[in-house]
């Protein structure tokens, strides 16, 4: 099990406003009741904060914004101490401009450092080189002043992507992580990796413009960089384990790049686990800056392809993470009376199933978005495009700051809710980004309730460390598209997953063996979207032979 920290928004000691290394080690009790044993962390290596982090200006260094290098040395003692592995962010598509590799590059096309980054020359009669966009807007090229040759960014121009192709910057990426392994980190999440292999005549985009990644990504070189260097780490450590961030990684991709024979990684994480209803989009807006519901029948077919990932263990499962909005608000009932019965209800749904869970810092209390008022305040790429383009087409204000708040990925980046006094328990300062200040959706009031989220969390990832739930076959049932059922099989033991993704009350036909079983969970309840009672009892799981002719149950779903 896996916990993520957000370590801007964690906890801040030094009334800076900004987490830091501290506020993780005074919250590692914490962390490790939650029965997780290992934490992936997000950068808090030297960078310009232009990308919060993923603009690196040193691979080696401790931002001063978290602490001191003693600080981190620290943290990765006293997560070692507590029998804890740490997982650290690794950008490794692109620097900052401010990076020393990046500076001496510009000195000229002589100068040993240009070949670490990716130029191509402008052509004549054109402003850039191609039709390539940027992630976060305009050209994917910027021209070096004094020349007449481009530096390619897919991300941000102050983000230049450095070139894989050329062996000593290879190398120079395998002795950062080989640093790193010898200060104890044990794994490292490979940051838009799947952009690396660049092809290097620059094809145009076959739209008038169109996003340079569209044409860069999943290239055959790949394999080729990834095992190299896993090859050079292996002499700091046998046992590092890689997870691989490809943001459009179908089930047959994640098969490839997560092959033991490729040696390129050992987990995916991917954006496609969550398909919408694009049909109840409207047409004469943006399509991609806008929410729509999940939907559920894609999404099991989605949970079904990436079963062929059980013989290696199952896939990555989480619900949100630092680059998208908190499931729970996106997809379910962050507003209503059901809060609780959701947020429940997700976590035993994905979690139990076969793989490793990834939960992202405050999904445990049940937290939901913060929320943006002005769309100039939202740093993603087109908002206030979308912005106008949706007013043209009639929406209000209201109606178009409820979807950017619903997409855009900040909002999943707000304070985490320690207490429900003025500043939340996060910082004595002025707090960098939004926060929501919460009774009852917070570490300390969660503590005192045994039905809170927070509890149901604790009894989940004991359960999930049962061999049933890490090594027990899995197998969906089919049922209706707001069912998702599934049973997970070892040896003689059995448990049946059953949960309710809509906003009625629903019955379900179980063998009369589960009805008498031993319930290891129970959740009061579940809703959805239409903020009514779903369920008035989901009791999740039973461990035995499910043996006897079917009955329909009221108003029960057993796990």
């Amino acid at each position: 099990m896996i916990y993520q920290i957000y370590p801007r928004s964690f906890r801040d000691t030094d009334g800076d406003g900004i987490g830091d290394i501290n506020g993780i080690l005074e919250k590692l009790d914490y962390i490790e009741s939650l029965g997780v044993n290992t934490v992936w962390i997000n950068p808090m290596i030297l960078s310009n904060q232009e990308d919060n982090g993923y603009d690196v200006i040193s691979y080696t260094e401790v931002d001063p914004l978290f602490g001191s290098e003693a600080d981190g040395e620290r943290l990765i003692r006293a997560l070692k101490d507590r029998g804890m592995r740490i997982i650290f962010d690794f950008p490794l598509n692109h620097t900052s401009d401010q990076h020393p590799w990046f500076q001496e590059a510009l000195k000229g096309p002589k100068n040993p450092y240009r070949d670490y980054y990716v130029w191509t020359d402008g052509k004549d009669n054109r402003p850039y080189p191609n039709n390539w966009t940027a992630a976060f807007g305009g050209s994917a090229w910027s021209r070096e002043l004094n020349s007449n040759q481009y530096y390619l960014h897919l991300f941000k121009q102050s983000m230049p992507d450095v070139n894989w192709d050329h062996p000593p910057l290879r190398k120079e990426m395998a002795e950062v992580l080989k640093y790193w392994i010898e200060k104890g980190i044990d794994g490292f999440r490979l940051d838009a990796f799947i952009y690396i292999d660049v092809d290097k005549d620059f094809p145009e985009h076959p739209e008038e413009t169109g996003p340079g990644q569209d044409l860069n990504e999943n290239g055959g070189n790949i394999p080729y960089y990834l095992s190299e260097m896993n090859e050079s780490i292996k002499e700091a450590g046998e046992d590092v384990f890689l997870v691989g961030e490809a943001t459009s990684a179908d089930a047959e991709l994640a098969q490839w790049y997560t092959d033991p024979e490729n040696n390129m990684v050992d987990k995916i994480i991917t954006m496609q686990y969550f398909p919408e209803k694009e049909d109840e989009k409207d047409d004469a807006v943006p399509g991609d800056k806008q929410h729509a519901p999940l939907d559920l029948k894609a999404f099991k077919e989605v949970q079904k392809a990436f079963k062929a990932q059980e013989d290696r263990g199952g896939p990555v499962l989480f619900w949100t993470n630092h680059d998208m909005p908190r499931s729970l608000h996106k997809f379910a009932s962050a507003d209503s009376e059901f809060r609780d019965n959701a947020a429940k209800m997700m976590a035993a749904l994905l979690y139990l199933q076969k793989g490793i869970p990834i939960i992202y810092n405050g999904e445990e209390i049940g937290m939901k978005n913060t929320a943006f008022d002005d769309p100039g305040n939202i740093p993603d790429a087109g908002v206030m495009d979308f912005y106008q383009e949706a007013s043209k087409a009639g929406w209000d204000h209201k109606k178009i700051m409820r979807h950017l708040n619903l997409i855009a990925r900040d909002v999943s980046r707000g304070i985490m809710q320690w207490d429900d006094s003025e500043k939340v328990g996060f910082t004595d300062g002025l707090s960098w980004t939004l926060y929501n200040r919460e009774s009852k959706y917070n570490v300390e009031d969660q503590e005192k309730d045994e039905n809170s989220i927070l509890h149901f969390y604790r009894k989940l990832i004991e359960l999930k460390k049962t061999a049933l739930f890490q090594k027990g076959a899995y197998e969906m049932l089919e049922t209706k598209d707001t069912l998702y059922v599934y049973r997970r099989t070892l040896d003689e033991k059995e448990a049946l997953v059953c949960c309710n993704f809509s906003e009625e009350a629903d019955t379900i036909e179980i063998a009369e063996e589960w009805t008498s079983g031993h319930i290891v969970l129970e959740n009061d309840g579940n809703s959805l979207e239409g903020g009514r009672l779903l369920l008035p009892h989901m009791e999740p799981p039973y461990l035995s032979k499910m043996n006897k002719p079917s009955k329909t149950v009221h108003n029960d779903l057993y796990l």
